[in-house]
């Protein structure tokens, strides 16, 4: 989405107030800012801000109680964001596909064949179909939030040490997107307790980390680990 301007505000919360505006005309102020996880102050100003731009208008019901109904040039509008919210998720799909099926191919030539995602979500999603056309298996994803659930039919565990009851492990690939560089470091400090060396830890180059393992042979990697 684009970045939030002070005419509009955040895209996400105009979008998201359209659409909800949009399924229930009666909505009350109160159920709009829970549907768009907002404080109530803040979904009354983005209301204001929605009717002055002229995309929702109000009327009146019985009961003394408020409707909201788009504009056409409110509908014009939830169109234009729709568009490109689906525009931002496909490059990111997109790229993520590109990112991950690069990533297997370098783990692959490695000599990894059995690995584990960290992170349940979409790009844990994307390796998961990516791996299915690769040498790599992916045994489970990590995801203590998500445990015992699965990820486009792959087990989700706990922890690491849950992950290798499912078998022995070539490496990790982090697929975590809320915290990535967090998570890489706990993951590069945690291996050897686990029996692999911190060189087992990679992750896709969109994660945007600081110092990716992938990035060169396991003997550099580790050497870099233990470089101050």
């Amino acid at each position: 989405m684009p970045k939030p301007s002070q005419e509009t505000g955040d895209p996400e919360i105009v979008l998201g107030l359209l659409t909800s505006i949009e399924r229930n005309s009666a909505i009350t102020q109160r159920k709009l800012a829970g549907d768009l996880g907002i404080a109530l102050g803040l979904a009354n100003s983005y209301l204001r801000r929605c009717v002055r731009k002229g995309l929702v208008k109000i009327g009146q019901v019985p009961l003394n109680r408020y409707a909201y109904y788009l504009t056409p040039q409110g509908f014009a509008e939830k169109s234009r964001l729709t568009a490109e919210y689906l525009t931002v998720s496909f490059n990111f799909f997109r790229h993520a596909r590109a990112d991950c099926a690069e990533l297997l191919q370098e783990c692959a030539a490695r000599g990894w064949r059995r690995v584990a995602l960290y992170g349940a979500g979409d790009l844990a999603e994307v390796a998961v179909l990516s791996a299915g056309e690769s040498e790599i298996e992916v045994a489970c994803v990590i995801d203590a939030e998500r445990a015992g659930g699965r990820c486009v039919g792959v087990p989700i565990v706990a922890d690491l040490a849950s992950a290798q009851l499912e078998g022995a492990l070539d490496g990790v690939i982090l697929t975590d997107t809320q915290a990535p560089q967090l998570r890489f470091e706990e993951l590069t400090a945690s291996a050897p307790a686990h029996g692999l060396s911190a060189g087992s830890i990679a992750a896709p180059s969109l994660l945007g980390l600081s110092r990716l393992a992938v990035a060169a042979p396991v003997s550099d990697a580790v050497a870099r680990e233990a470089t101050p």
